[in-house]
C-alpha cells in the first residue's frame, strides 16, 4: 500500500472530458455513478475531497445538437453554459445518495493570482470543506477567454490543489498509468513510481494521443504532475476505472513522489498559473538586486517597458542584455504611466509627482524568480 495516499486527508481529485461522457457527447450516467461512488466513500469515510471535474463543454453537445467539440470559443462558451448545470446537477443527485451536499466553484486564473481574489477562492472552498460540503470545481469556461485560460484542466487540478493545501492529488484519464511510450505500443512499460525528473528522461510522453473530447492528454497530465509535486503534493496518475483502488493506496497507475518542501502559495501560483501581460526590461544593476539579493523592483532599474497592462497584472523582468526572462511579479503600475518614470529614484519621483509615486514598480512579495 502507498503510504502517502493513506495517509492523505485532504484530496483533490481531478476526472477528464473522457472519463464522464459517451463518444457522442453526452453525459455517461454509469461512470458519473461510478466516480461518485468514490467520492461518496472517501468523503463519508472522514476525508475531505474536492473534485475537479472536465466536461462542461461536452455535456452540452448533445443538447445543442452539435456533432463535435466546437472550435470557435463562442460555440464552446455556449455549449459550457448548457453542459455546466446537467453536469453540476448529475453530480448533486448522485452525492446526494450518500448524504452529501455539492458546491459549484466555477475559478479563471486571476481567481488564483490576484491577491483578493485568492482569498476570496480560498475561503469559499475552505468553507465549504468545513460545512461538509463537496466542492466540484470547473474553469469558467463560459465567461474566459484565451487570455485569461488556464489552458487545462490537469494545470487547473494541480493549483487547485496547492490552493487548498492538499494531501494528495488525484488525476483520472482513460490511460491506467505513465508509459514509457503510447500504451498501445508492444515495448511500452507502465511506470509504477516517479521519484523525480530523472524518472522522466526515458519517457516520450508526446506521442500519447488525447481524448476526442478533452483538451488535455499525458503532456498535461506530467505538467500538472510536477507543479503539484513541486508544492510538496505527491500525486497519482490512473484510469477513471481504477479510481476506487487508486484512492484506498492500492499500487495502480503511476505514483508521482513529493519534493521535499513547500514554496510560499501564492508566488508558487504566480510562477504557474499566470500568462505576463508585459515586459520590463532590467539593467544589471536592477537584475542583481531582483535575482541575489531578493529586493523589490524600483523604477530606477528600468530600462524599457513592453506591452499593455494595469496595475495589479502579472509582467515578466527580463534582463535588457540577454531578453531572458529572470523573474515575474505583479505590477504597481499602468503600462501608460510607467515611460515617464523609468530610471527616475522614489524620492525624486514622489517630490515631482506626489507621494503616491513612492513606491516600488513590483514588490518583493508579489515576485517569484524563474
Amino acid at each position: 500500500m502507498r503510504e502517502a495516499v493513506t495517509e492523505a486527508r485532504r484530496i483533490v481529485v481531478k476526472v477528464g472530458s473522457s472519463s464522464l461522457t459517451t463518444a457522442s457527447g453526452g453525459i455517461d450516467d454509469q461512470r458519473v455513478d461510478a466516480l461518485v461512488d468514490v467520492l461518496g466513500g472517501l468523503a463519508t469515510g472522514g476525508r475531505e475531497v474536492v473534485l475537479v471535474s472536465s466536461g462542461a463543454i461536452a455535456a452540452g453537445l448533445a443538447p445543442l445538437n452539435l456533432s463535435r467539440r466546437p472550435r470557435d470559443l463562442a460555440t464552446q462558451q455556449a455549449a459550457a453554459s448548457v453542459g455546466q448545470g446537467l453536469l453540476i446537477g448529475r453530480y448533486a443527485a448522485g452525492l446526494a445518495r450518500h448524504g452529501l451536499t455539492v458546491g459549484q466553484v466555477l475559478l479563471t486564473v486571476d481567481d488564483v493570482t490576484r491577491r483578493a481574489h485568492y482569498r476570496n477562492a480560498y475561503r469559499t472552498l475552505r468553507k465549504l470543506l468545513d460545512l461538509g460540503a463537496l466542492p466540484i470545481v470547473n474553469e469558467n469556461d463560459t465567461v474566459a477567454t484565451e487570455e485569461i485560460r488556464f489552458g487545462d484542466n490537469d494545470r487547473l487540478a494541480a493549483l487547485v490543489a496547492a490552493l487548498v493545501q492538499a494531501d494528495l492529488l488525484v488525476l483520472l484519464s482513460d490511460v491506467d498509468a505513465l508509459y514509457t511510450a503510447s500504451p498501445s505500443s508492444p515495448s511500452a512499460r507502465r511506470i509504477p513510481v516517479v521519484a523525480d525528473e530523472s524518472d522522466l528522461s526515458e519517457i516520450s510522453v508526446g506521442g500519447i494521443g488525447k481524448a476526442g473530447v478533452g483538451t488535455g492528454g499525458m503532456v498535461t497530465k506530467v505538467e500538472a504532475a510536477r507543479i503539484a509535486t513541486g508544492f510538496g503534493i505527491p500525486v497519482v496518475l490512473t484510469s477513471a476505472a481504477l479510481a476506487g483502488p487508486a484512492v484506498i493506496g492500492q499500487e495502480v497507475g503511476t505514483l508521482f513522489r513529493a519534493a521535499a518542501r513547500r514554496p510560499a502559495a501564492r508566488l508558487f501560483w504566480l510562477a504557474h498559473a499566470t500568462a505576463p501581460r508585459g515586459r520590463l526590461h532590467l539593467d544589471p544593476g536592477a537584475v542583481a538586486a531582483v535575482v541575489a539579493r531578493r529586493k523589490s523592483l524600483l523604477p530606477a532599474g528600468i530600462t524599457a517597458v513592453d506591452g499593455s497592462f494595469a496595475a495589479g497584472d502579472p509582467v515578466d523582468l527580463v534582463d535588457a542584455g540577454s531578453g531572458a526572462p529572470v523573474a515575474r511579479g505583479l505590477v504597481n503600475y499602468d503600462a501608460v504611466e510607467l515611460p515617464a518614470l523609468l530610471g527616475r529614484s522614489t524620492p525624486e519621483l514622489a517630490a515631482a509627482l506626489g507621494p503616491g509615486y513612492e513606491r516600488e514598480v513590483v514588490h518583493r512579495d508579489d515576485l517569484v524568480l524563474l
